[in-house]
């Protein structure tokens, strides 16, 4: 059966199909040796040869791919694309390295926003979580600079109008502060660039802080550093799709990857025992990770999470 190249190459994990369609519009996509465009069908066989900038990439079917999510903490100063022209630092520079796929981010946080933002390997989760129609509750930590009486808060749960378009809060509950420095948690249901900037910036008060603290029932996971990873479990993975109606998954790469670890690791130590090199094999063997295996860290990362970015209204512990 065809189905269109977008969906295709999404389900492949190499990009979601907003990403894809950009990519086709482009012309960096080819279908044996034919440049594709936007509404091509195609039906996958062996023999086919899928080009992105001139590569042939792998297609696999989506039942032989396992869907993999990680929940990531921005901080802020990095892009949420995959190369910047001017060498700055993005999202993906940290995330752990994939054979045959590719991170796909579900959403954008700006420059300045730190926070939680998912990565996955199936475009077609992406894809869904990000789309309006799905109505996928996020929740904000926002420290704002002004005055803030009851009658903004109105405005902001009724609506104001922005330049594009009507833009509301769901929900809006203070959480302390001093003087005209305070702080709120922030809920709403889509993902319109910089919409909780402007939406505060609509009632003549400006944000000084932004941190995404929850997307849909997942909160920012407590203890993980700012510039850390923590890859999801086959139960948060499924609740992901069951929430845009995919068809849950049965098994996950995690016992896989804690497996693969703890066997390079026991390589090194019998290696050092072996050749004697560097004195005992604790001394010569490479600091491991702290944590479990399913985290990452990075030498440059900051403190925990702000305790003001805890959520109080987190629905998952």
């Amino acid at each position: 059966m065809s189905e269109k190249l977008q969906k295709v190459l999404a389900n492949a994990g190499h990009g979601s199909r907003r990403e894809i369609e950009a990519m086709i519009k482009e012309g960096r996509v080819s279908v044996d040796g034919k440049l594709a465009t936007l509404g091509d069908r195609v039906e996958v066989t062996p023999a086919m040869k899928i080009r992105v900038d001139g590569r042939v990439v792998s297609i696999r079917e989506s039942t032989e791919s396992v869907c993999r999510v990680l929940a990531y903490y921005k901080p802020e100063g990095e892009l949420c694309t995959r190369r910047d022209p001017e060498g700055r630092p993005t999202v993906f520079d940290r995330l752990p390295k994939l054979r045959g796929s590719r991170w796909i981010a579900v959403g954008r946080l700006d420059i300045n926003t730190s926070g939680l933002l998912l990565f996955t390997t199936d475009g077609e989760l992406a894809n869904r979580l990000m789309h309006p129609s799905r109505e996928v509750e996020r929740e904000y930590a926002v420290r704002v600079f002004g005055q803030v009486d009851d009658e903004k808060i109105r405005q902001l749960s009724r609506g104001v109008q922005l330049e594009d378009g009507p833009a509301s809060f769901k929900t809006i509950s203070f959480q302390g502060g001093e003087g005209i420095n305070q702080w709120y948690n922030v809920t709403l249901t889509e993902g319109r660039n910089r919409e909780v900037r402007r939406l505060w910036e609509a009632v003549g008060v400006q944000v000084s802080r932004l941190i995404r603290v929850r997307y849909g029932d997942l909160p920012l996971p407590k203890g993980l550093p700012r510039g850390g990873w923590a890859e999801l479990p086959l139960n948060d993975i499924n609740y992901l799709r069951e929430l845009v109606e995919l068809n849950a998954e049965t098994v996950s790469k995690l016992p896989v990857e804690r497996e693969r670890r703890r066997m390079k690791a026991n390589q090194i130590r019998r290696a050092v025992k072996r050749h004697g090199q560097g004195g005992s094999a604790a001394a010569a063997a490479p600091n491991r990770r702290s944590g479990s295996a399913n985290k990452g860290t990075s030498s440059t990362r900051g403190a925990t999470a702000n305790k003001a970015a805890t959520s109080k209204g987190n629905k998952r512990g």
